[in-house]
């Protein structure tokens, strides 16, 4: 067997690209296989379904990376309260890189997209919330109060991801980020 030349996560990171910026109607396969590197009958060699295989795939590895790097940051009580609230936010600004990049969820949103991977979308958007109330429960929070956080913190990310990229700048999503910091603090 020969060994890949693009690697799977390198590979995803690419494709994830071009769906955020072009959701999924818009995204054509040459934009595709030249964001990962691969020529179009590799990618599809790799995703038999094209781009509704690689874009549930994208979403498969958006959630794991979610599920690793917010989820169980967030509720890990053997760490400190500080530092793994401080890592799941540098978390989710790395993976938004600092602001520039649109959510997936909201890309996928807006065409299609929502109608062939909804049950996906809203599976990592409530992987999200539920981090943020698990980790609101074990700071002591009501149920209610949990959960009015944890959305309002979704709410907060998605918008702030909006309006930077209307605005051409990273400062609401961080701005942003800093404020859900006060909410938890």
């Amino acid at each position: 067997m020969r060994p890949q030349k693009v690697q799977d996560i390198e590979m995803l990171n690419g494709l994830m690209s071009v769906f955020r910026s072009k959701g999924y109607e818009g995204a054509s396969m040459a934009e595709l296989s030249n964001a990962t590197g691969l020529k179009k009958a590799s990618l599809y060699h790799r995703y038999p379904g094209g781009k509704k295989d690689m874009t549930s795939a994208v979403l498969v590895h958006l959630e794991e990376s979610i599920h690793k790097n917010v989820y169980q940051v967030l509720t890990d009580t053997k760490r400190e309260k500080s530092v793994r609230f401080d890592e799941a936010i540098q978390n989710i600004k790395a993976l938004y890189n600092d602001g520039r990049e649109v959510c997936m969820y909201r890309s996928l949103s807006l065409d299609s997209g929502i109608e062939l991977f909804g049950d996906q979308i809203k599976q990592g958007v409530n992987l999200v919330i539920e981090s943020f109330k698990q980790y609101g429960l074990a700071d002591g929070m009501s149920e209610i109060d949990a959960t009015e956080n944890a959305t309002q913190t979704f709410i907060d990310i998605q918008g702030s991801l909006v309006l930077s990229k209307a605005l051409q700048m990273t400062k609401p999503f961080i701005d942003s980020l800093e404020k859900i910091k006060l909410r938890y603090s």
